[in-house]
């Protein structure tokens, strides 16, 4: 089985929706998945996510299955911090949030890193959330995670293709997740842009048990195949 991850693309937040070379890059990235076949479609029920998934979703005449679990607005919730100024922002992007990531105690408890007394009790609950869900949606097609041991128990093999189209706060939380990595460790290294598609492979085998990989991650192949601005989030040229 194949997941691919997608962000939306360029986007307008408010309303919420994407701007015309976020368009752009939604044909884009549906040309690129519908030529390696697609079975099921899934989204964040925001706009500019649907708005992106909508071209993949035309061209192979397949629905889109909202999963209001990957909303960013919950992440937005839970995986943020309000600074002394009364500023809100991600927690990967604070400075005295991404100190304290680093520091030996945390990178200790690994996976309940969330359980130090300096981080609110909402982050915990929206590492539950996420756990729960995560788990829940891969069990649903075939894979039952052991999170003790970080392995996935094979209930069915499958060759599917799957495509999620959601976000990049939410992102982080969901890698974190499926790969059992501590989000602290994989929030401050890792970042996605704009309508960029990552490959998680759990792979066909005899065996009982297997560990998902990342084949790419935040892939924009699809936005220099159609001549678009190849651009980290309109910024940096990559």
């Amino acid at each position: 089985m194949l997941i691919y991850y997608i962000r939306h693309g360029d986007p307008i937040y408010n309303p919420d929706s994407l701007t015309p070379l976020g368009k752009r890059q939604a044909e884009a990235v549906g040309k690129r998945l519908a030529q390696h076949g697609i079975d099921e479609i899934y989204s964040s029920p925001s706009i500019r996510a649907l708005e992106t998934a909508t071209p993949l979703s035309e061209m192979l005449k397949k629905p889109i299955t909202t999963l209001d679990w990957c909303n960013e607005h919950l992440a937005w919730q839970e995986f943020t911090i309000t600074n002394k100024d009364g500023g809100i922002n991600w927690m990967f992007w604070d400075h005295k949030v991404r100190e304290k990531f680093t520091e030996k105690s945390i990178l200790d408890l690994r996976n309940d890193w969330y359980k130090d007394p300096f981080f609110d009790k909402k982050v915990g609950e929206g590492v539950n959330r996420v756990n729960t869900e995560v788990d829940n949606f891969i069990k649903g097609l075939g894979y039952n995670h052991d999170r003790e041991r970080g392995v996935y128990k094979v209930e069915n093999h499958n060759e599917k293709r799957i495509a999620i189209f959601a976000h990049q706060g939410f992102s982080m939380i969901f890698f974190s997740s499926i790969l059992d990595i501590p989000y602290p460790i994989f929030s401050t290294r890792f970042d996605i842009s704009h309508s960029c598609v990552s490959a998680i492979h759990f792979p066909v085998s005899s065996r009982s048990e297997i560990i998902p990989k990342i084949l790419q991650y935040s892939n924009d192949s699809h936005i220099y195949k159609e001549g678009l601005p190849t651009r980290y989030n309109n910024g940096m040229h990559i």
